[in-house]
C-alpha cells in the first residue's frame, strides 16, 4: 500500500484530516442505518435519535478516556494534548463500554428493553469500525510487525501487516452476518451476544500481530478483554437460548 496522506483537506487554513472523516462517516452511516431498522425492534425512529445523541458523545469520551489512561505516561500534566483527538488516539473497548453503559441506563430510564436496543444497534456498530479503522491507516498507525507480503502499508520507510484492514475486512463480514442474523433473530441479546463473541475472536488474534497495543502488565489489554467477553457471552447465549427454549417462545 502506497504511503497516505493523513490530511484529507484543508477550511480556512485548517486541515482536515482523514481519521475524522472517516470516523464521522461511519457513524452517520451506522446512524441513517440503526434508525431505518428500528421499527423491525418495534422502537421509534425519533427514540433511536435519542439513543444516538447520547450514546455516541459518550462512546467519543469514553474511548479517548480509556487510551489515555492505558498510555498516561504520554498524556500526563498535558490536558490539551489529552483532548487533542486528531492525531488518533481512540480505543474502540472504551468506546463499547461507555457507550453500552449510557445506552443501558437510558433504557432503564425510558423503561426499554435494552437487549433489544442492543441487537438493533450491533450491525452499525460493526459497519462504523469498518470504515474507521481506515482511519488508522491514515494516521500510519495500528500496524502489525514487519512483513514482505504484497498488501503490506509502509511506515517509515518499512512494510508492515496492515491489521487495519484485517479488522476493517472482518468487521464489514461481521456486519452482513449480523444483518442476516438479526433478520432471522430467535431471541433478545443474539445479535448483541453474537457480535460481542465473533469481534472478540477476530480482535483476539489481530492484537497479537499489533506493535502498539495497550498493555496491562506483560498482557496485551485488548487480548486479555476480548478472552474475557468471548467467554462470558458464550456463557450468556448459552443461558438464553436455553431459558427461551425451556419457554417455548424461541422464535
Amino acid at each position: 500500500m502506497p504511503i497516505p496522506n493523513p490530511v484529507a483537506f484543508t477550511v480556512f487554513g485548517i486541515e482536515v484530516r482523514w481519521y475524522g472523516v472517516l470516523i464521522a462517516l461511519g457513524m452517520v452511516l451506522a446512524t441513517l442505518l440503526t434508525y431505518k431498522r428500528a421499527p423491525r425492534h418495534g422502537l421509534e425512529p425519533d427514540r433511536v435519535l435519542d439513543f444516538i445523541l447520547i450514546c455516541i458523545p459518550v462512546g467519543i469520551i469514553g474511548a479517548r478516556l480509556y487510551y489515555v489512561v492505558f498510555n498516561w505516561s504520554m498524556y500526563e500534566g498535558d490536558f490539551l494534548k489529552i483532548i487533542n483527538l486528531r492525531l488518533g488516539g481512540l480505543a474502540i473497548h472504551g468506546g463499547l463500554i461507555f457507550g453500552i453503559a449510557a445506552a443501558v441506563i437510558l433504557c432503564a430510564v425510558w423503561k426499554i428493553r435494552p437487549l433489544n436496543v442492543m441487537d438493533l444497534a450491533v450491525p452499525g456498530v460493526a459497519l462504523a469500525q469498518a470504515i474507521g479503522r481506515w482511519g488508522n491507516y491514515f494516521n500510519s498507525e495500528a500496524h502489525g510487525g514487519p512483513t514482505d507480503l504484497p498488501w503490506a502499508v509502509m511506515v517509515n520507510g518499512q512494510t508492515y501487516h496492515p491489521t487495519f484492514l484485517y479488522e476493517s475486512i472482518w468487521c464489514f463480514l461481521l456486519f452482513l452476518f449480523l444483518i442476516y442474523m438479526d433478520n432471522h433473530r430467535r431471541f433478545e441479546g443474539q445479535i448483541f451476544l453474537l457480535y460481542g463473541i465473533l469481534y472478540s475472536v477476530e480482535r483476539f488474534f489481530v492484537e497479537a500481530l499489533r506493535t502498539d497495543s495497550l498493555m496491562i502488565g506483560p498482557f496485551k489489554q485488548a487480548q486479555v478483554l476480548s478472552l474475557s467477553v468471548i467467554i462470558v457471552f458464550t456463557i450468556a447465549y448459552v443461558i438464553l437460548y436455553k431459558y427461551w427454549k425451556k419457554k417455548g417462545v424461541l422464535k
